[in-house]
């Protein structure tokens, strides 16, 4: 049986990927950071009592900031494959706390590539590293893929940069079997509330039943590429089963504005709006209601807010996946309208009355 070491088991990514190897044999090991709380809501289903021996997933206390923590795991588990999902992966808050996201998404990585490096294995261990399109950032060509130029432009992205480029030094260095999936903005009803579509979601449901009157957001022009979280851990294994260490764009081939996607999710609850005004003066207002929701015509559902402007911006990130297809067979079964389907239902049940 082949052993998984996840880090962020916890997020969204993590819980998706966990049980799609757990459905494929493997016995998977993940690192959680300690909290006050136990916050394992989206990997409860997959956790046995710890008593039972026939477990297939294990969970371990960890933090990518404490460089013999993350190398004790290692010793301990020996794993056979290593998905770095840990991060912190809100690119808003990376400004504020910019030295943190360096310490746990640069250097963090570089812990993981060390720790297999000390403890000789090189040869036995295969490593994906979650990269990701921010690191496009300002790009003026489109769409992006594997060659295409990197200009970050968020703390966030530049730690993950450091990252990428320590996974491609180790390859060449020790021959390592280390790949990045350069993986696009990908979503699903268990992405975190503080991530933008999810917000658009949850708010609309809130609305929809009266809960809530309005949704504050920012930037609406900003594009970017949406897919499923579940096409995209799909797309890590496979990374990790091609015959060699490479790296990949993961992507749907289509973007969106956040002022698109918000139209998109509306329309999902029966709702038609339309936008006026221009920047912080912008309004999204319910002009066509055909549904029992309790949004009334004429009512502002959608605000700006500057507070979440970001200091520096990415206006179009647009994935090209045709490597991916070609070498790993690889490609979306989700759109953009079965995943704020599945978003929507997702939130209108749990936010019923």
């Amino acid at each position: 049986m082949k052993k998984a070491l996840i880090s962020g088991i916890t997020g969204q990514d993590g819980a998706y990927l966990a049980e799609y190897l757990i459905n494929k044999g493997y016995e998977v090991h993940g690192i959680k950071r300690r909290t006050s709380r136990f916050i394992t809501d989206r990997v409860d289903h997959l956790v046995k009592d710890h008593q039972e021996a026939d477990k297939k997933l294990i969970l371990h206390y960890g933090d990518l900031t404490d460089s013999l923590n993350v190398t004790s795991i290692l010793k301990k588990v020996n794993p056979d494959e290593i998905y770095n999902l840990g991060a912190m992966s809100h690119v808003h808050v990376s400004f504020e706390t910019p030295e943190y996201t360096a310490n746990t998404n640069a250097i963090g990585c570089l812990r993981m590539l060390e720790s297999i490096r000390l403890l000789g294995m090189t040869e036995s261990v295969k490593y994906y590293q979650a990269s990701t399109s921010e690191l496009y950032g300002d790009c003026k060509i489109i769409p992006q893929k594997e060659d295409t130029p990197f200009n970050p432009q968020s703390p966030y992205a530049i730690a993950k940069l450091f990252a990428f480029y320590s996974i491609k030094n180790y390859r060449k260095s020790y021959n390592m079997f280390a790949s990045n999936g350069i993986l696009f903005n990908h979503e699903s009803p268990h992405r975190g509330e503080t991530f933008v579509t999810k917000k658009i979601t949850t708010a609309a449901a809130k609305i929809y039943y009266g809960i809530a009157d309005t949704i504050y957001l920012g930037n609406l022009d900003a594009k970017r590429d949406w897919g499923h979280a579940k096409d995209y851990v799909r797309g890590m294994w496979k990374i990790l089963q091609y015959k060699n260490p490479e790296d990949f764009v993961l992507a749907t081939n289509t973007n969106f504005s956040i002022r698109e996607f918000t139209k998109l999710v509306f329309k999902e609850i029966g709702v038609e709006i339309e936008f006026s005004g221009k920047g912080v003066n912008e309004k999204g207002i319910a002009t066509k209601v055909d549904s029992d929701c309790l949004i009334k015509i004429g009512q502002e559902v959608v605000k700006i807010d500057e507070r979440y402007f970001r200091p520096s911006d990415v206006n179009n990130l647009l994935g090209d996946y045709s490597k991916a297809k070609r070498l790993l067979g690889w490609e979306p079964k989700y759109n953009i309208h079965s995943l704020i389907k599945e978003m929507v239902n997702y939130d209108l049940e749990r936010f019923k009355p």
